[in-house]
């Protein structure tokens, strides 16, 4: 399953991927890889393209890690969406050292819309694409998971 082993606890700087058919949803953590926050969003263009543009935020940003989510179905096993999520993954592994990480993104996009809802987001600000939030989610929740159980979710 994605997400079961996790990198030691080093102070870095983590890129996160909510890798979408039309979208792709870019976050960054702090320095320290505590915090979370939406960077941006890249929309398709091509699988080769797309890798390239993640690869290029990963550099301007200067991260140690680039963790990408993954879904899953009921059983905990890659839906297509996150055998999607693999094949990205893999290609990218291919074009950097930078370490890629695959971790469960369930109900990340869905958990981005209550966010934005519970920040006092009007109707026409919740239509717009919530994909760097739903990465920034995703990876937060990574971020606590390696932190442990005393980490406190904290979206920027």
């Amino acid at each position: 399953m994605a997400g079961c082993s996790l990198p030691p606890q080093n102070l870095m700087r983590a890129l996160g991927v909510d890798h979408g058919e039309k979208r792709i949803g870019i976050a960054i953590s702090d320095e320290t890889g505590t915090i979370a926050r939406p960077l941006t969003i890249i929309r398709h263009v091509s699988k080769q393209g797309d890798a390239d543009r993640v690869l290029e935020e990963a550099v301007r940003n200067g991260v140690g890690l680039i963790v990408i989510g993954q879904s899953t179905n009921e059983a905990g096993m890659p839906n297509p969406a996150g055998l999607r999520a693999m094949r990205f993954a893999g290609l990218l592994k291919d074009m950097t050292a930078i370490p890629i990480l695959l971790w469960d993104e369930s109900l990340s996009t869905q958990d981005a819309r209550t966010v934005r809802m519970a920040a006092g987001a009007r109707r026409k600000k919740r239509a717009t694409p919530v994909d760097s939030l739903a990465a920034a989610v995703m990876l937060q929740s990574y971020l606590d998971a390696r932190l442990g159980p005393d980490a406190s979710s904290t979206l920027a």
